[in-house]
């Protein structure tokens, strides 16, 4: 028997141990840059202007006092065929294939994207940040801010292949 199948007998539970029903969210806010088509890299200087839905104006109280927040988007230009269980990647000659789930990609199970991104400023419903890895008109999901305490992990290890290779 599967694990799956041992904890859902575990579990006194009426319902299905992983919901089969979707999970949908209303948009805070949209992207707007000018980078219209993907790109695997070049992200870091990008600004963008996160415009939030005008009855959030009070939830963005005090956020211009952080250096850098974590955008949460959905990648909603990614075709659902698409997206991928595997994908290449890594830093040898030939990479093999990986779950992208150990990956940072786009074609994912369920398209969602985040980024750590720097706070230039805010106006009103407009936030301005630098480095954000989204195409202009990406929909919002979430912001919150970076706290080094809880969101940075200085012992963190990666394993070999996902190291980026030295430039040559």
């Amino acid at each position: 028997m599967s694990l799956f199948g041992r904890l859902q007998g575990l579990l006194p539970l009426r319902r299905p141990l992983i919901p089969r029903e979707p999970v949908s969210y209303r948009p805070i806010g949209i992207v707007r840059n000018h980078v219209r088509d993907f790109r695997a890299d070049g992200w870091q200087g990008v600004r963008s202007d996160i415009i939030f839905r005008d009855d959030l104006l009070p939830a963005l109280d005090a956020i211009e006092g952080f250096s850098h927040v974590i955008v949460v988007f959905h990648i909603d230009r990614v075709p659902e065929t698409e997206r991928r269980l595997t994908v290449v990647v890594g830093n040898e000659d030939e990479p093999p294939e990986r779950g992208v789930l150990a990956t940072r990609s786009q074609l994912r199970p369920n398209p969602i994207g985040t980024s750590v991104v720097e706070v230039l400023h805010r106006r009103k419903a407009v936030l301005r940040v630098k480095g954000l890895d989204a195409l202009d008109g990406t929909p919002v999901l979430d912001v919150k801010p970076y706290l080094p305490a809880y969101d940075s992990v200085p012992e963190a290890s990666l394993p070999p292949w996902a190291l980026r290779r030295a430039r040559e």
